[in-house]
């Protein structure tokens, strides 16, 4: 699996370093901000100060969107926002499925934040009888053994993974030979998948892990 993650914009399909990926909603989120307070330029220095990176990454990172400042202006901050949003793809609605309908898998259903960055979960699936045929934030929540019938009419592409790490592996393989082509995984299982499936993993427990060793080795120094 590649460590890069491709990305669609009205331009060519590129494929960018997965860390300038991660860093680009950081700057979409601050140039946000600055546009509601009615900011009209902002250099790359003035971002570098606000969200702790360095200012040549910053430059570096937006130079492949193709999006270039300024000499002693800096980047216009609306045009900068559309630019982001658009290579980002948040503007552009993209249909997920939700596997695993328990307290994270309800959670991110009802997280009606995730639509404002393209994400629309049209359905979950689960195998506990007490919320199959129920229904999340008018979301409906089908038993799992409906999944490779109903996804064609759902228009999904986007799979999200939040169940047991021992079904892990067989979720990702029932959803793969239904036809979708990207997974996001909750699990801290690392599942796999054929070559032109997109997996994102997203362990909690992973950041959970590093925090507390931070937290750890911070504190032993302190004592």
């Amino acid at each position: 699996m590649s460590e890069n993650i491709q990305i669609q914009s009205q331009a060519p399909l590129r494929e960018l370093p997965e860390p300038t990926l991660r860093r680009l909603p950081w700057y979409l989120a601050y140039v946000g901000l600055l546009k509601e307070r009615g900011v009209d330029y902002v250099s790359s220095t003035q971002i570098s100060k606000e969200i702790n990176v360095d200012a040549s990454m910053i430059a570096k990172d937006l130079s492949f969107l193709n999006i270039k400042g300024k000499t002693r202006i800096g980047y216009e901050v609306a045009v900068l926002e559309h630019e982001l949003q658009d290579f980002l793809g948040f503007k552009r609605g993209h249909n997920a499925v939700m596997i695993g309908v328990g307290s994270l898998g309800a959670s991110l259903i009802q997280d009606s934040g995730l639509v404002n960055y393209g994400l629309r979960i049209v359905a979950g699936f689960d195998i506990n009888p007490d919320v199959v045929d129920t229904a999340i934030c008018g979301v409906p929540i089908y038993d799992m053994n409906r999944f490779a019938q109903l996804i064609p009419s759902l228009k999904a592409e986007i799979g999200i993974i939040a169940v047991p790490i021992h079904v892990a592996q067989e979720v990702c393989d029932i959803m793969v030979d239904a036809g979708i082509k990207a997974l996001w995984n909750f699990t801290p299982f690392r599942i796999t998948a054929p070559e032109d499936i997109v997996i994102t993993n997203t362990s909690i427990y992973a950041h959970l892990a590093v925090m507390y060793n931070r937290l750890g080795l911070k504190n032993s120094l302190e004592s």
